[in-house]
Parts: structure tokens; sequence; C-alpha cells
């Protein structure tokens, strides 16, 4: 089982199983979103439990994707494509250790000017 946390603890979550590799997303969605570029780990919904949902607000980026935060201190937390059966999970609000690893960079096309890819992983146009 793996547990996180936003960062003032209002929404918590737990994940049974082990985490899916990593993608970083430099979409210009995700990096304004986050503040840099989006590092999360695809759950099964099924295998994601959360307390303090109500303290969970969502924002709809899109048509098909939703963004998920804590209403109390702002820490971005799920990003929520309709009609699939994960949730992406900020990497960044697991407890440690998360065993997990980052796989690919995806959107590198939108990345930001202010910083290079240079960790050697793969690097896609889209998501694929």
């Amino acid at each position: 089982m793996h547990t996180g946390s936003c960062l003032c603890g209002a929404v918590r979550f737990e994940v049974t199983g082990a985490l899916a590799a990593a993608d970083a997303c430099h979409c210009d969605q995700c990096r304004r979103w986050s503040g840099h570029y989006w590092v999360s780990a695809n759950v099964q919904r099924a295998a994601l439990t959360l307390h303090g949902a109500d303290r969970l607000a969502w924002y709809a980026s899109s048509d098909r994707v939703r963004r998920g935060f804590c209403s109390a201190c702002g820490s971005a937390l799920f990003w929520d494509p309709a009609g699939h059966d994960f949730v992406a999970v900020a990497l960044g609000a697991f407890d440690k250790p998360t065993g997990g690893h980052l796989e690919k960079h995806i959107f590198v096309s939108e990345k930001g000017d202010y910083y290079a890819i240079a960790d050697g992983l793969p690097q896609k146009q889209r998501f694929e």
C-alpha cells in the first residue's frame, strides 16, 4: 500500500498495489497548473481510496479532463480523464518510499524554455 496527501493533510489517499511507472507531462496546461511540469502515476480507480474528499476541489480543464486539488492548501493532486478506469496521481504527493520511477516525458514540444530534459529517458511529442 502507498499513502500520500496534500501539503496541509486535509486530503489524504491510499493506493493498493504497486505504482505504475510515472510520466512527466510538459504540456502548457500541466505546466500552468503545477507550476513546472506534472509528474504522475496512473492508478486504477478501484485501487484508490480518498480521505477528506470534502476538501477536494475539481477544475474541468477541458470537456475530457478534470484536475483535482486541495481546496485548503491548493496542492495539485489528481488528473482525471473522463471514461477511463484510472486517475493520474501526483508522484510528489506520495509519502516515501514510493518505489516508483519516471518512465518517459510527454508533450515535450510544449516544454518550458527555461529548462532542459537531460535524463536520457524517452521524449514523446504527445501522449503515446
